[in-house]
């Protein structure tokens, strides 16, 4: 007599639905999703740790060294600024401050003739002594600075020049200001040529254009421009706007125009994709009441497409907001001490600036890398929310 698990098992093959697979296919299936939760687990433990390294690296970068010493103001020390100060601190001191010494007694001439005790900014070494990230200074130097320290007069400060300044030779002075002016004045460029050109592009092929070959073309070039490497783009601006239409090398006007001929595709991709999402029944409405095509779709189709629209063209300006290959064809990997006033004038950009920092020998300049991602990434990530933010607020499920 068969026991009960012979009896199930038999009745089990018996059954004409059985399917002998069916076990390998289970074991597959959990095999499929151990990998999947496997891949997304790596993927979020190495966004955190990028994360993690980019803010313990970068948030240095937003204090500063200062150091309280006696400063000597007259016709001689104005001159020669180094002598400003006694010997034994010369090396505390940042060159920068050395520099700037002759307008700051040109600002305030009650102070010649006196030594006042002064907070000046300290030099990159002593800086990154301080931060505990690695030590240049001697041993007479180490024993001064401490004395300083037990005197209170040293200080880390928050870097207003990182914020407030552009870029500079001297590390403790170098700044993030005028590459975030020139991202500006390039996306504005960028933005302004883009957005409307690709918007009417893509009206055009979804509404207007006849279906036959032609259409085909451009459309199937279209996308492919879109998977095109953008250091090509780049190639093709310095090609048309530099040597075939002259424009000023390292403006922000030919940045724009560059990184605008890269956007292009994704603004017309997206805008496509935003108008065919309307429902047919809004145009047979419109026909119906003896609207024209135009009519149709200037008043409905387009109102009602353009979060999507708006969406797509964000998402396409973050990402020309990041890139940096185009402009180094186009000259934007310059150094820009001062913020330009126009888009005529040389400039750098974000992406150009942290690409320049990074080949730097000095400790300082790392932070600075590190922390000028942050504020890259902060940008970016505020242009990817106000595109989801947009795409809520307005979207409307039919």
């Amino acid at each position: 007599m068969k026991n009960t698990n012979e009896t199930t098992k038999d009745s089990k093959y018996n059954n004409p639905f059985y399917d002998p697979t069916l076990t390998k296919r289970h074991i597959k299936d959990k095999i499929f999703k151990a990998i999947s939760l496997s891949a997304l687990i790596f993927s979020v433990v190495f966004l955190v740790i990028f994360f993690t390294d980019i803010i313990t690296k970068g948030i240095p970068s937003f204090k500063q060294a200062y150091v309280q010493l006696p400063m000597t103001y007259n016709e001689e020390t104005v001159q020669d600024s180094i002598y400003a100060v006694e010997e034994k601190y010369e090396t505390l001191v940042s060159r920068a401050w050395f520099r700037d010494m002759p307008k700051n007694a040109e600002a305030n001439p009650s102070i010649m003739g006196t030594t006042v005790n002064e907070w000046v900014l300290a030099d990159d070494e002593v800086d990154q002594y301080l931060k505990g990230h690695h030590n240049t200074l001697n041993d007479d130097e180490i024993a001064i600075l401490k004395e300083l320290q037990a005197a209170d007069k040293v200080e880390l400060r928050f870097n207003w020049i990182f914020l407030e300044t552009g870029d500079s030779k001297i590390p403790e002075n170098s700044g993030f200001f005028s590459s975030v002016i020139g991202s500006i004045m390039t996306i504005l460029v960028c933005m302004a040529v883009a957005f409307p050109i690709g918007v009417m592009t893509a009206i055009y092929l979804e509404e207007f254009a006849p279906d036959n070959k032609l259409s085909s073309i451009i459309e199937i070039n279209i996308n492919n421009l879109a998977a095109v490497p953008s250091i090509l783009f780049g190639l093709l601006g310095l090609a048309i706007f530099i040597n075939f239409f002259g424009m000023p090398r390292s403006s922000a006007l030919v940045g724009g125009l560059t990184l605008s001929l890269m956007t292009f595709p994704v603004i017309i991709v997206s805008s496509r994709m935003a108008l065919r999402s309307v429902p047919a029944s809004i145009r047979q409405a419109g026909f119906g009441l003896g609207l024209t095509k135009w009519q149709v779709v200037k008043d409905h189709v387009l109102p009602l497409g353009m979060p999507g629209i708006l969406t797509g063209s964000i998402i396409g300006m973050a990402r020309a907001m990041g890139e940096t290959a185009p402009l180094i064809f186009v000259g934007m990997v310059v150094f820009s001490p001062d913020a330009p006033s126009s888009i005529f004038e040389a400039a750098t950009v974000m992406p150009a600036q942290i690409f320049t920092w990074a080949g730097m020998p000095e400790g300082a300049y790392i932070e600075r890398v590190s922390g000028a991602i942050i504020i890259l990434l902060g940008v970016l990530l505020s242009m990817n929310a106000a595109a989801i933010y947009f795409r809520k607020k307005y979207e409307i499920k039919w």
